[in-house]
């Protein structure tokens, strides 16, 4: 008997699977808008944090970052009790005809309204995260990854969401976090302590690296960024390391062992001379309590042994390590912030390192993106942060909703009391701003160390960022007379240059354009950006077209006789 694939097919269906598929192909309606007082460095910086509805925001950033983006981590809502995940985005009757889905009955609609309102609904939960997925694919490069923490209430259905999005054959493997420090014992049920991370790649071009990064046949000493003590080769047990001179030879840190090229003295706890080291090992040059400390943001290497040359480009299925449990993060983010509870559950900085380790080298040729779209608290920011420390130039793109944060509540309270909206974007900027001023500190006192030479010193990296506001988009209204209006939102001149330039695609919108006339005309190699073109002259114009490319904000375009004589010269962009 021939199969009815309609009926027994294999696969994932749900309520409102074609009205979610139909968001992902739905043209936005917003557009951003510059804060120029929430941003930090914004003339130098190459990060971006957009506010905002995410679905928005993914739409926004494909034109320029379609096919560009390395790695892409998200914590999205877990749908559980605790979450009050209730479906955010538009679904009626008026959202169905716009698009094209106005043949569902009113009894579809009554399903969906109470699929997509009940909570730990499997169906809403599937139908906000299909198109976010949908788009989040078309963003990752050939050779890029996605990692999606997740827990027991979705993971099956996640698992054959992304298999259909990603391909199962692009199924890389999950890996199993321990994320809590102590059992937390449910009612009738197995003790909860661990989460998973799904990783699925774009293509089979995807390559894991192991926790580090394995180059030319290296492989990280230490994982997830702990510190250990160098000790001499025949002192197993003792933790410092005392002055006198150590001769060049062999040592051990842990298991590990490497080589002294130089001798290496130490006086009042202090190295007083260059260390070398067989690497392409880098050590921290002063001692704390008198200890010498190796650790991961040193890019500390050493060469692979034959025998695991095979594995080293595997990670584990597997991590259990006190850095990267929760209560890590918690307690974190109580320090940055000098306050308690500020988040729930923020995950923590290494978590977040070691995932990325498995995509990103320092010997990069091109800037690394890292995208987050359910940023939260910030981490992944402060992640791409603290391991640019290493020398790299990884960029990182976030995007959060500004959801309102309940009253009563430590994050509402510091908000006010710190003259900040009391949304969740605001912590998620806060975290970034506390975070990178302590990296730099970090650094500038690295810098300061007697003893340390020029060439080891180290640059502060990008602690900057640009935020954008979403705002509704200006549009086209017919009136039931007919009449033509336009409602025009009130973006000042920069923001309307973003905006061509976020549409357009053609230049990295983390690029600061080069003012040629205040207001009017800016430009970003030889692509000339207009707005207010009513105030442009004959000269303005003949002077971008001989040295460019002309493109105009067609919503503050004026058609008069200027504009009308380069027409067939400039691109109008809506």
């Amino acid at each position: 008997m021939p199969i009815d694939e309609k009926v027994n097919g294999y696969g994932l269906n749900f309520i409102g699977r074609n009205f979610a598929r139909a968001k992902y192909a739905q043209k936005t309606e917003k557009e951003v808008r510059l804060n120029t007082t929430l941003s930090k460095n914004i003339d130098t910086t190459e990060n971006l944090v957009l506010k905002g509805d995410n679905l928005d925001s993914l739409k926004i950033l494909k034109s320029h970052y379609s096919g560009k983006i390395k790695c892409i981590y998200i914590d999205p809502p877990y749908n559980t009790a605790n979450d009050e995940f209730v479906y955010p985005d538009k679904f009626d009757k008026e959202e169905a005809e716009v698009l094209g889905l106005a043949n569902l009955s009113e009894s579809d609609f009554a399903r969906m309204d109470f699929s997509f309102k009940t909570k730990k609904s499997h169906n809403g939960w599937l139908a906000f995260m299909y198109p976010r997925l949908l788009l989040a694919r078309d963003l990752l490069s050939k050779d890029g990854v996605i990692f999606i923490s997740i827990d027991d209430n979705e993971q099956a259905n996640l698992k054959l969401l992304c298999d259909e999005i990603f391909g199962e054959e692009n199924f890389i493997g999950s890996i199993k976090r321990r994320a809590a420090r102590k059992n937390t014992f449910l009612s009738s049920k197995i003790s909860d302590m661990c989460d998973l991370v799904f990783v699925y790649s774009k293509t089979n071009l995807f390559t894991p690296l192991s926790v580090g990064n394995v180059i030319d046949k290296t492989r990280p000493v230490f994982n997830e960024g702990n510190s250990v003590v160098i000790r001499e080769i025949d002192i197993n047990t003792e933790a410092k390391v005392k002055d006198g001179v150590y001769p060049k030879g062999i040592y051990k840190a842990r298991t590990i062992e490497f080589e002294l090229l130089e001798d290496l003295k130490i006086e009042n706890g202090r190295t007083i001379n260059k260390v070398e080291i067989k690497g392409p090992f880098r050590v921290k040059q002063d001692l704390i309590n008198k200890t010498i400390y190796i650790t991961s943001n040193f890019s500390l290497r050493r060469h692979l042994l034959p025998e695991e040359l095979d594995t080293a480009k595997l990670m584990s299925d597997l991590l259990d390590n006190p850095s990267c449990y929760n209560e890590n993060g918690s307690d974190y983010l109580n320090t940055l912030f000098e306050s308690r509870d500020i988040f729930s559950n923020p995950k923590p900085v290494p978590l977040i390192e070691y995932l990325m380790n498995a995509c990103s080298s320092v010997t990069d040729t091109y800037p690394m993106i890292i995208l987050d779209f359910f940023a939260g608290s910030g981490t992944t920011g402060e992640a791409v942060m603290e391991m640019n420390k290493d020398g790299g130039n990884r960029k990182f793109i976030l995007c959060q909703i500004d959801e309102q944060l309940k009253k009563d509540t430590p994050s509402y309270k510091f908000c006010i009391d710190n003259n900040l909206p009391p949304v969740i974007s605001s912590i998620t900027i806060e975290r970034l701003n506390r975070a990178g001023e302590k990296i730099a500190k970090e650094v500038e006192e690295a810098n300061s160390k007697t003893g340390l030479f020029e060439e080891n010193k180290k640059q502060v990296p990008d602690i900057g960022f640009k935020v954008f506001d979403r705002v509704e988009a200006t549009k086209l209204k017919v009136d039931e007379k007919g009449q033509i209006s336009i409602t025009e939102n009130e973006a000042d001149a920069l923001s309307r240059i973003y905006n061509m330039i976020f549409t357009l695609g053609l230049d990295e919108p983390t690029q600061v354009p080069e003012m040629v006339i205040e207001n009017r005309i800016y430009k970003i190699g030889n692509h000339y950006y207009i707005t207010n073109s009513e105030h442009i002259n004959s000269d303005d114009y003949s002077n971008a077209i001989k040295n460019g490319k002309v493109f105009i904000d067609g919503w503050s375009a004026s058609l008069n006789g200027t504009l009308q004589n380069y027409k067939e010269d400039v691109k109008i962009v809506f």
